[in-house]
C-alpha cells in the first residue's frame, strides 16, 4: 500500500517522522547502513512544516536528516527535480501589481464605455477600478489553477446566454476581451505566478521517476487541491518506493459516502473531505486503498467527521450519536470561549495562552481575522509576551504605511489642522531633526496657531497666523509665540512644503498615473521620515521600486479619493517582523497553521463569515457561470476552511473562541461549530462553554472594578481671597447654575481649548450674522432706506469672506442670509416709529458695594432708546431662547441685569439712564424663520424693572455666599434641563461619574 493517512487526533509531523523511522513508509528500503535516512526525500506543503519535521527527526537522535522540501513553492528546491532532458527556461513572473495596473486600463475603458456605464449605477472611482482589476487577476489565477482559459469562458455563452441578464452578458463580452488581451500583453516574456507554479509542478512530476528511481519519496500533508499538485502526488505514488500521506482522510467512509462526496447534486464543495475524495478519484484509488497511520482511533475524530457530514447524511445522526463515555473522551481538552465582544475574546485568548506558557506548554493561536490577531498580540503584551502575527501586517497598515497615509491626507486636505498635527505627532516624523525638537515645534504650532484660530488653506495661511501671533495681532491664542519661535517654525513649514511639493504638483494635474502618485508619496516619505527607524520601511522601498518599474502603466485618473487608490495599489504587500521572537507561542493564519500541533491550540474568530469566509464568486462570474466554465464554486474555499477546522479539532488540547458581537453588529458562531454543538448535544456544549468560562471570568475581572461607588459631587473650597471680584453678566448665570465652573475658570485659570481644526458651524454662522446687524446699526444706516437690503448684503459679503476654508458652504450661507436680512429689516421697519436711537455692542460696568467691592461687567448686543423715554434691550441668540419657565424662575439673569445697569447709568456711550420697557430675544438662523423675536416674560406679579431688582438681590446673595466666603463651590448646582451638550468644565468635574441623567432629571 502506498497511500496513507494520518488522522487529525495524531500529531501529523511527529507521526510522519515515526513512520519513516520504523520503515512503514519506505516500502522495504534498506535501513541497515548508517546514512539510510539521507536517501529519503520528503515533500511537504509549507516551509514551516519542513522545519518542524527536521526538529522531530533531531529529537529522535537523527543528526543526518532526509532531503525535506516543499511542493514547488521554492525555486531553489526545484533543482533536484530538473529532468535530464532539455526543457525551456521558465519565464520570469509577472507581478500581481503589474497585472493589476495593466488590467485597470481595460476595466477603466470598459467602465467608461456605453455598455459599461449601463453596468454601473454610478461611475467607479479610481480605487474601485483597481480593486476590480485585482478581482479580474484572481479570476485569471483560478483559470490557471484549474487549467482553463478564455475558450472555456467563451464556450458557456451559448449554453446560458438566454438566462443571462444584460449585466452578465456585458461582463462576459468584456471578459473575453480581457482574457484574450492579457496573454498577448505578456507576449511570451513573462507568465503569471499561478501558471509558473503549475508548470513547475508538472516538470517535477515528469522528472520524478528519472531523478529518484527506487529511492524512497514521501509526499505528505497535501490535499491536492491544485490539479498540478494532484498530478505530482500521483507521480510520486507511482514510484517503486513512493508514498503519499494524506492529512486527515476519513478512512471510515464507505464507497457510497465517497461517491456522494463527488456528486455535485449534494453540493459537496464545502465539505472538509471533498478535496481528498476528489484527489483519490484522480489517482484512481478508493478509500479502502488508504492505510491509516494513527496508532488508534479517537472519539474526537469520530465526533468531527459525523458532525460535519453532508447535509443529506445528518438524517443519520440519531443512529450515530456517541455514547456518554465516548463524548467524555472526545470532550477531554476541548473548551469553548463564547465572548460578548471581540475585545473580550482577545483578552480571554491571551489569558488562556499566558496560563499555558506558565505551564511550559507551546501555544498556537489560529485566526483568519488579522484585526483580532493584532488585538490578541496587544493583550499578550500586557503580560510581557511578545508575539507577532506570522501572516504579517499589510503594508498599508504598517507603521510605514500609516505615515505614508498621513502624508497623503495632509496633501489632499491642503495642510488642514487635524492632518498636520497627526503627521507631526507621528513618532516617525523627523525631517532630519530629533524627535524631541519636532515634538516641541508641534506643541508650539498647535497651541500658537491652530487652537482657537482658523488658518486660510495651505501653508500660506499657517505662515500668516505665525506672523500675526508673534506680532501680537492675534487676539486670544492658546499660547503667545515670540520672535525666537519664528525661525524654527518657519523652517519646519519650509521642509513640509518641500516634501509635499511633488504631491501638490500632482494634484494640480487633471489626470495622473499610479506610478506618479507612488513616486511623489515616497519622495515625501523619505523627507518626512529622514532619520527615523520605522517598521515596514524596507517593504515600502520594495513597493516603490516596483511602482517605479511600472511607470506609465495603468489607467489614468483624476487626483481624487487617493486614499482608496493607495489601498488598492498596496494590496498584497505584507510586512513581517525580522526580530527574534520566542518560539513557544505563535499567531498563525489558516495556511500557516496547517500540520502544526502545539501543546495548546486556540482557534479564534470562529464566527460565521470569518471562518469560513463568505462564498463570494466575485464580480466577474456568478456561481453558475464558474461551474459551467469548469471552475470550482466559491464554496470550495469554505471546504478548505472546514478541513482546517477538522484538523485543528484533532489537537489534544484546543480552545475554540468566538464573539457574540463583531464590531457593532450581532454575530453568530461559525456553521462548523454549530454543527459540532448540534451533534454533541446541549449538555456537552454547556460543558465546553463552562471550561471556557474561566478565561471569560478572568478577562472580565482583569479590568473590572469590584465595587462601583458613585464619586461625590466635586465641591472645592478655595480661600475666598482667591475667588474672583468681577464677573460678566453671562457668568452670573454660571455662578447660579454651577459655581464649580467659576472656580475652574477664575481660580484655576483654566480656559478650554477650541477643537483642533474646528469647522464653522451654526453657532459661528449666527455670530457672523449678529456682527452684520451690529455693524449696520453702528454705522447708522437707515433701516427705511430703499437700498438698506443692498447695504446689509454688502456688509455680509465682507463678514463671510473670512470663511475660505468652507468656500462652498460659505456661499450657501451668504445666499440664505438674504432671508434673515429681509426679516431683520421688516422687524426694524415695523418698530421704527417707536425707536428714537439704536445702539449696538454697548459695554457696561456696575460696581456693587458688598462685604468687598465687586464689579459686574456686561455687553449688550442692542440697546434702543424709545420715543417714550424708556429702553428696549435686545439679545441675539444662535441657539434656542430661554423658556418662559426659566425667565419666570429668575434663571436667566443676563437681560435683567443689563436693564439694571441701564437704569444705574453705567452703560458707556450716550445712553441716558432710564427704565427698560422691553427685553427681547431674537433667534438668528436660516430658512423661513431665520429671524424670530421672543419677548422676555417676567414672573407673575413683577414688571421688568421689579424683576431686575429681584434678580439683582439674588445675584448679590450668590456673590456673598460663594465668592466672599470660604464656601464650597459645587458643580451643576442648577443644571440646565434638557442640556444636550457637555459644559466646558464637565470633564474636569467628572460629571459622568456622579450623575445619572434620565429624562432631564439629575439623580446625583
Amino acid at each position: 500500500m502506498t497511500l496513507f493517512s494520518i488522522a487529525p487526533h495524531a500529531r501529523f509531523i511527529a507521526t510522519l517522522a515515526d513512520r519513516v523511522i520504523d520503515g512503514s513508509l519506505l516500502a522495504g528500503a534498506d535501513q541497515t547502513q548508517p546514512f539510510w535516512l539521507t536517501d529519503v526525500t520528503i515533500v511537504l506543503p509549507t516551509r514551516r512544516a519542513k522545519l518542524a519535521l527536521a526538529d522531530e527527526f533531531a529529537r529522535r537522535g537523527h543528526s543526518l536528516l532526509p532531503d525535506i522540501r516543499t511542493f514547488g513553492g521554492e525555486v531553489e528546491d526545484e533543482e533536484p527535480f530538473l529532468p535530464p532532458f532539455d526543457a525551456p527556461t521558465p519565464l520570469p513572473a509577472a507581478s500581481g501589481l503589474e497585472r493589476r495596473l495593466v488590467l485597470s486600463s481595460l476595466v477603466d475603458q470598459w467602465a467608461n464605455s456605453a455598455a459599461g456605464q449601463r453596468a454601473f449605477s454610478s461611475p467607479p472611482t479610481a480605487g474601485e477600478i483597481l480593486s476590480m482589476a485585482e478581482s479580474l487577476g484572481l479570476l485569471i489565477d483560478d483559470l490557471h489553477t484549474e487549467e482553463r482559459g478564455a475558450a472555456e469562458i467563451r464556450a458557456i455563452v451559448p449554453e446560458i446566454e438566454a438566462n443571462l441578464g444584460e449585466y452578465w452578458q456585458q461582463t462576459l463580452t468584456f471578459l473575453d476581451i480581457a482574457l484574450t488581451y492579457w496573454p498577448l500583453r505578456l507576449d511570451g516574456k513573462k507568465a503569471d505566478t499561478a501558471f509558473l507554479r503549475g508548470q513547475r509542478l508538472d516538470r517535477q512530476a515528469l522528472a520524478t521517476p528519472l531523478v529518484y528511481g527506487d529511492r524512497p519519496v514521501i509526499a505528505a500533508g497535501s490535499t491536492g487541491s491544485i490539479p498540478a499538485t494532484a498530478r505530482l502526488l500521483k507521480a510520486i505514488n507511482d514510484l517503486p518506493r513512493g508514498a503519499v500521506v494524506l492529512p486527515g482522510l476519513d478512512c471510515s467512509m464507505s464507497p457510497d459516502d465517497h461517491a456522494a462526496l463527488l456528486d455535485d447534486a449534494n453540493n459537496p464543495h464545502g465539505h472538509p473531505q471533498f478535496g481528498l475524495a476528489k484527489l483519490l478519484r484522480s489517482m484512481g484509488a478508493a478509500i479502502a486503498d488508504v492505510t491509516e497511520l494513527a496508532p488508534d482511533d479517537h472519539p474526537r475524530t469520530t465526533l468531527v467527521h459525523r458532525a460535519l457530514a453532508l447535509t443529506k447524511d445528518t438524517a443519520r445522526w440519531s443512529t450515530q450519536r456517541l455514547s456518554a463515555d465516548e463524548l467524555d473522551q472526545a470532550s477531554t481538552g476541548l473548551s469553548v470561549i463564547r465572548a460578548r465582544t471581540e475585545d473580550e475574546e482577545a483578552r480571554a485568548v491571551a489569558l488562556a495562552a499566558r496560563q499555558a506558557l506558565s505551564e511550559r506548554k507551546t501555544v498556537g493561536i489560529v485566526t483568519p481575522d488579522r484585526n483580532l490577531a493584532r488585538r490578541i498580540a496587544a493583550e499578550l503584551r500586557r503580560f510581557d509576551v511578545e508575539v507577532d502575527d506570522a501572516a504579517g501586517v499589510p503594508l498599508f497598515q504598517s507603521a510605514a504605511g500609516r505615515l505614508l497615509r498621513q502624508i497623503l491626507a495632509l496633501a489632499t486636505s491642503n495642510c488642514a489642522a487635524v492632518d498636520l498635527m497627526a503627521l507631526l505627532r507621528n513618532r516617525a516624523t523627523r525631517f532630519g531633526q530629533s524627535r524631541a525638537a519636532i515634538s516641541a515645534l508641534a506643541d508650539a504650532i498647535e497651541l500658537g496657531l491652530l487652537r482657537g484660530q482658523r488658518a486660510n488653506p495651505g501653508l500660506a495661511g499657517l505662515r500668516q497666523l505665525l506672523a500675526a501671533n508673534i506680532e501680537g495681532t492675534t487676539t486670544h491664542p492658546a499660547r503667545r509665540l515670540h520672535e525666537a519661535d519664528r525661525a524654527p517654525i518657519a523652517a519646519l513649514f519650509d521642509q513640509i512644503e518641500a516634501a509635499l511639493a511633488p504631491l501638490f504638483a500632482l494634484m494640480a494635474e487633471k489626470t495622473i498615473h499610479a506610478s506618479a502618485l507612488a513616486s511623489a508619496l515616497c519622495t515625501a516619505f523619505e523627507a518626512v521620515a529622514d532619520g527615523a527607524d520605522i517598521p515596514g520601511r524596507r517593504e515600502l522601498q520594495d513597493w516603490a521600486s516596483q511602482m517605479a518599474s511600472l511607470t506609465g502603466e495603468g489607467h489614468i485618473f483624476q487626483p481624487r479619493q487617493l486614499d482608496g487608490v493607495l489601498t488598492a495599489l498596496m494590496l498584497g504587500a505584507q510586512v513581517r517582523t525580522h526580530e527574534e521572537r520566542r518560539s513557544d507561542i505563535t499567531i498563525w493564519g489558516q495556511l500557516e497553521a496547517r500540520l502544526q500541533n502545539p501543546d495548546l491550540l486556540i482557534v479564534a474568530a470562529l464566527n460565521e463569515d470569518k471562518w469560513p469566509e463568505p462564498a463570494d464568486p466575485g464580480p466577474w462570474l456568478s456561481r453558475g457561470m464558474r461551474l459551467a466554465a469548469g471552475l470550482n464554486p466559491p464554496e470550495r474555499r469554505q471546504g478548505l476552511a472546514a478541513h482546517d477546522f477538522a484538523q485543528a479539532l484533532g489537537n489534544s488540547e484546543i480552545i475554540i473562541a468566538y464573539a457574540d458581537r463583531v464590531g457593532s453588529s450581532p454575530a453568530i458562531a461559525s456553521r462548523l461549530l454549530q454543527r459540532l454543538q448540534a451533534f454533541a448535544g446541549t449538555k456537552t456544549t454547556k460543558l465546553w462553554e463552562q471550561r471556557g468560562a474561566q478565561w471569560l471570568d478572568q478577562a472580565r475581572s482583569l479590568d473590572a472594578v469590584p465595587q462601583t461607588r458613585a464619586a461625590p459631587r466635586p465641591a472645592p473650597n478655595p480661600p475666598a481671597s482667591t475667588r474672583p471680584r468681577a464677573l460678566s453678566v453671562t457668568e452670573i448665570e454660571t455662578l447660579m447654575r454651577s459655581p464649580y465652573d467659576v472656580y475652574a475658570k477664575h481660580v484655576l485659570k483654566l480656559r478650554p481649548l477650541d477643537p483642533l481644526g474646528d469647522t464653522p458651524d451654526g453657532r459661528e454662522r449666527g455670530t457672523i450674522i449678529h456682527d452684520i446687524f451690529a455693524e449696520f446699526v453702528e454705522q447708522k444706516h437707515d433701516v427705511m432706506a430703499p437700498d438698506a437690503i443692498d447695504t446689509l448684503m454688502a456688509i455680509a459679503a465682507q463678514k463671510f469672506s473670512g470663511l475660505d476654508a468652507i468656500g462652498d458652504r460659505r456661499d450657501i450661507w451668504l445666499r440664505r442670509f438674504h432671508t434673515a436680512a429681509v426679516q431683520f429689516l421688516d422687524f426694524e421697519r415695523a418698530r421704527d416709529p417707536m425707536v428714537f436711537q439704536r445702539h449696538a455692542e454697548i459695554d457696561g460696568e456696575l460696581n456693587l458695594h458688598l462685604s468687598e467691592a465687586f464689579t459686574l461687567r456686561g455687553r449688550a448686543d442692542r440697546i434702543d432708546a424709545l420715543n417714550d423715554g424708556t429702553l428696549e434691550i435686545i439679545d441675539f441668540k444662535t441657539g434656542s431662547p430661554p423658556t418662559k419657565g426659566a425667565m419666570q424662575a429668575f434663571e436667566v439673569p443676563q437681560l435683567l441685569l443689563e436693564a439694571q445697569m441701564a437704569k444705574a447709568g453705567t452703560l458707556k456711550g450716550d445712553i441716558t439712564p432710564a427704565n427698560t420697557s422691553a427685553l427681547t430675544y431674537i433667534k438668528v438662523g436660516l430658512g423661513p424663520d431665520a429671524f424670530m423675536a421672543k419677548p422676555f416674560t417676567p414672573a407673575d406679579g413683577f414688571d421688568l424693572m421689579a424683576a431686575a431688582d429681584e434678580i439683582t438681590a439674588r445675584m448679590q446673595r450668590h456673590i456673598e455666599f460663594f465668592l466672599m466666603r470660604d464656601t464650597p463651590m459645587p458643580a451643576r448646582l442648577l443644571p440646565l434641563p434638557g442640556q444636550r451638550f457637555a459644559g466646558a468644565y464637565d470633564h474636569l468635574a467628572r460629571v459622568a461619574e456622579w450623575t445619572a441623567v434620565d429624562g432631564g432629571e439629575d439623580a446625583s
